[in-house]
């Protein structure tokens, strides 16, 4: 018998020769490149105007297109501007009037109205106010239906300053004209009416929205949404969040989206606040109650908010993708029952994924709990069953066999913290190098700096222990199971506490499970489990699946992080971000496959040969095909607002009066990159400055930039900046409230389309109240956003104060004042200091930037 079990061993122990394992590797490399990378970029053909008669109903993008390019020869559409208020607005009537006379009457009424709105609401700490903001809304219904159930469709026609906007959301403004072109010539009627909302004011931050929702006669009525937006111009549009609590609209995404493209991981990620990014679905659902689906175009998003993002790099076959899903989910929504009373079906989350783009795989959450707990425990049952019979095959004792599966157990958890750990070392060496995002144009770079150490660590503890392992224990092949029972067993349990505390996104450790469970049980049943090095087969095979589809979907945030990292701010290292998706996505993608290495003979020559890829890398990323930008296609962004300061003392004196340029930092190398090419003698940073000025004397724009205040740059100029405009704030009144307590300060405020106001109550004295909104913030300094549309008359405000001592304390300090002017839009001149100063950037900077004015008072 024991003679029986050393042959048994010996073919155990039989490895397949070395040269066999670069084939085997490059065939998973080979799968990504020939599979999910041609199924991400896939696209539908465009149809065109003239194929329209063979292709009734069918999304016409050359129509779309059309229009497109008539909107990005408008430019920049700031909100304010002549090109927004005016010029927009009229190529979107004209639009929709050409719409109107194309409309089968006989079956369809259409109504227009040109919304001009002012409001309120806090957003993120600061009090985002807006006046005469517009909005163009049609309402498309069927004579026929007393339906009093809209379906609202969104999208927003501004555009950040010096950006035409053609992508974000020029893109989606004219899929919205040519869907709804689309229904009123259909001959086929629906049940409920659809309001085209085609909002002026999201990049403002979100105003329109907000004023259409809460103010708006048909908001009431809307009972779903479909918001449409951009993360960059082309590509499919990928939907990102859904509901909240209402399953049935992933139902019919599913059923109706013909080119799905969607995940929960995304929907968690995105409303985690990791990425600096928002949309419209925000305002609906938390100021309407109105559930939906929220949908973007993602691809390419190094021309987001650029000048670059025009009509050129525009993609019709995007527009094409885009417009069949949208029009789909239109005519399936305008139908559906569940419009009727949206609340009857309200009944928790979903967990939605696409596979490669082929078909969605949809369920409730509570189906998602019992299926993730199902199969962990399904998991760990297989696990136990192999390894008692791997006792019983090799006549060892089965303590023996559990003292071994802990041993690769912690080793495996080793080889996670490994895979982890460098990559994100590799993040940090090349950070303090002053190297980072060194693949922010060569994306490629990734493969070598981030997922070749992160799959070395995940197999080095294995390798090391199975070539170091005593032979004449367990043999070779059930050691090898042993290390991928041991990945199962870990993403069982991690599925089992992610399913309780509510994490959706679990169905990765699930998907990873199913199939190696199948391999497993295969294996079991037929006793390839015991037949040498043969067990492999099945595994590799099943596993093509889960790697396909992790792969697929770790390249989505790929193609969504690069771009983002060069936005990103200057606190934190961008490239630990990418290391972390790199090593997660190579934990998942290729836990079950990378311990393989070791059924072939010197598995640690595969290792050195990894290390030598990394090696490789990162001489290329250090050289010049390394350095980040390049113009136009992936420039570096930067804002400077030249910006001229009047800071006025208690007693009317002037105690500051420069002018300068105010630098916003966008990425991890702040100025470095241009700092032989531009002037910058004198650039400081304005740390020092904080708790000497209201927000450290800088104009900053909204809340994002004044969180990261303390970190921008301040550039002197012996030249005054010459203003383009003025801005005027008067004391109409100071007056002490019956309590004897509170002071009033009433004002008037004059200036441009954009002003802003940070308010710092001085020492003793709190802010009891004011007009612009009943909220009070809770951070210090308090700051005020305002802008205007249509409307510019004068922004009359009062503030309270509650000063201790009452009116013994009143002739004194009691607040100080910022009020900026920022003169954004190309309405207005820079002088000729400015753009020389602007025309000495590389062309590799993208330089966003606008003339501020400044003044501190303090009453």
């Amino acid at each position: 018998m024991r003679q029986k079990n050393d042959k048994l061993d010996t073919v155990h122990r039989k490895r397949l020769p070395w040269y066999h394992a670069p084939p085997f590797l490059l065939f998973w490399v080979l799968l990504v490149f020939a599979i999910v990378i041609p199924l991400f970029n896939r696209l539908p053909d465009i149809v065109k105007v003239k194929d329209e008669p063979s292709k009734p109903g069918e999304f016409v993008a050359e129509r779309a297109q059309q229009l497109l390019y008539s909107y990005d020869r408008i430019g920049p559409k700031v909100v304010g501007s002549i090109a927004n208020e005016v010029t927009t607005v009229s190529f979107l009537l004209e639009a929709l009037e050409k719409v109107r006379i194309d409309m089968r009457k006989d079956l369809y009424d259409l109504e227009l109205d040109v919304q001009q709105v002012s409001g309120a609401y806090v957003l993120n700490s600061m009090v985002n106010m807006y006046q005469g903001i517009q909005n163009v809304v049609v309402k498309l219904s069927t004579r026929s239906s007393n339906s009093s159930s809209y379906l609202l469709v969104n999208s927003h026609f501004d555009s950040k300053p010096g950006s035409p906007g053609t992508g974000d959301d020029g893109i989606m403004v004219v899929v919205m004209l040519e869907v709804l072109r689309q229904m009123a010539i259909s001959p086929t009627v629906f049940e409920h009416p659809i309001v085209f909302l085609f909002n002026g004011a999201e990049e403002n931050p979100l105003q329109a929205s907000h004023g259409f929702i809460t103010q708006h006669k048909w908001a009431t009525n809307c009972k779903a949404l479909i918001n449409l937006d951009v993360g960059g111009s082309g590509g499919r549009d990928i939907l990102f969040q859904s509901g909240p609590d209402h399953p049935w609209l992933m139902k019919y995404y599913k059923q109706n989206a013909i080119h799905p493209f969607a995940t929960t991981l995304a929907e968690e990620i995105f409303q985690s606040g990791m990425l600096p990014s928002d949309t419209d679905f925000r305002i609906f659902r938390d100021f309407g109650h109105v559930p939906g689906l929220d949908m973007a175009q993602i691809k390419n998003g190094y021309v987001y908010h650029t000048a670059f993002d025009n009509f050129a790099v525009i993609p019709g076959r995007s527009v094409q993708s885009t417009g069949e899903n949208v029009l789909a989910l239109v005519r399936a929504f305008t139908n559906a029952s569940e419009m009727l009373n949206p609340q009857d079906h309200s009944e928790g989350h979903s967990v939605f994924f696409d596979f490669l783009g082929l078909f969605l795989v949809y369920y409730t959450e509570t189906t998602g709990i019992i299926l993730n707990c199902c199969v962990a425990v399904i998991s760990l049952v297989l696990v136990a069953v192999s390894l008692w019979r791997i006792a019983r095959v090799s006549q060892r004792s089965l303590n023996r066999v559990l003292i071994d599966f802990v041993i690769i157990l912690a080793l495996c958890i080793v080889g996670y913290l490994l895979c982890i750990g460098l990559s994100l070392l590799m993040a940090v060496i090349f950070d303090a190098g002053d190297r980072s995002l060194t693949y922010f144009s060569n994306n490629w770079l990734v493969f070598g700096l981030y997922i070749c150490p992160g799959v070395i660590g995940l197999a080095l503890p294995l390798t090391l222990y199975y070539s170091l392992r005593p032979c004449n224990e367990i043999s070779h092949s059930y050691q090898l199971q042993m290390g991928l029972h041991s990945h199962c067993v870990i993403l069982a349990v991690v599925a089992i506490i992610l399913t309780s505390i509510g994490i959706r996104s679990t169905y990765l450790c699930m998907i990873s499970l199913i199939f190696y469970e199948a391999a497993l049980l295969i294996n079991l049943l037929s006793t390839l489990h015991d037949r040498g090095l043969r067990w492999v087969i099945f595994v590799g095979v099943l596993q093509m699946l889960p790697f396909l589809y992790i792969c697929y979907l770790f390249y989505t945030f790929l193609v969504v992080f690069f771009p983002m990292m060069g936005r990103n701010g200057t606190t934190t290292n961008p490239d630990i971000m990418i290391a972390l998706v790199c090593a997660l996505g190579t934990l998942l993608a290729l836990g079950f496959v990378a311990p393989l290495i070791n059924i072939f003979r010197w598995p640690k020559l595969i290792l050195l040969g990894l290390c030598l890829v990394t090696f490789v890398f990162c001489m290329i990323a250090v050289s010049s095909i390394g350095f980040p930008y390049r113009a136009k296609t992936s420039a570096m962004r930067i804002t400077i607002l030249h910006t001229r300061r009047t800071f006025y003392d208690y007693d009317g004196s002037l105690s500051v009066n420069d002018s300068g340029y105010y630098f916003d930092y966008q990425d991890r190398r702040t100025y470095l990159p241009f700092v032989d090419s531009v002037d910058l003698t004198g650039l400081d940073g304005v740390s020092s400055y904080c708790d000497k000025y209201v927000m450290c004397g800088l104009p900053c724009f909204w809340n994002s930039w004044c969180g990261a205040r303390a970190h921008a740059g301040w550039l002197p100029r012996a030249d005054e900046v010459i203003l383009p405009g003025t801005v005027t704030l008067d004391l109409q009144a100071k007056t002490i409230l019956p309590s004897g307590k509170t002071v009033r300060f009433e004002f008037e405020l004059n200036g441009p389309h954009h002003m802003n106001l940070y308010i710092q109550p001085l020492e003793d004295v709190e802010l009891e109240g004011w007009s612009f909104i009943s909220d009070i913030p809770t951070r210090l300094p308090y700051h005020i956003y305002f802008s205007y549309g249509s409307d510019n008359s004068s922004l009359k405000f009062h503030i309270d104060f509650n000063v201790s001592n009452g009116s013994d304390n009143f002739n004194r300090p009691i607040f100080e004042l910022g009020v900026v002017g920022q003169y954004v839009s190309n309405d207005y001149n820079r002088d000729n200091v400015t753009l020389d100063f602007l025309n000495s950037f590389p062309d590799f900077v993208y330089v966003m930037e606008w003339t501020s004015y400044f003044q501190r008072f303090v009453f």
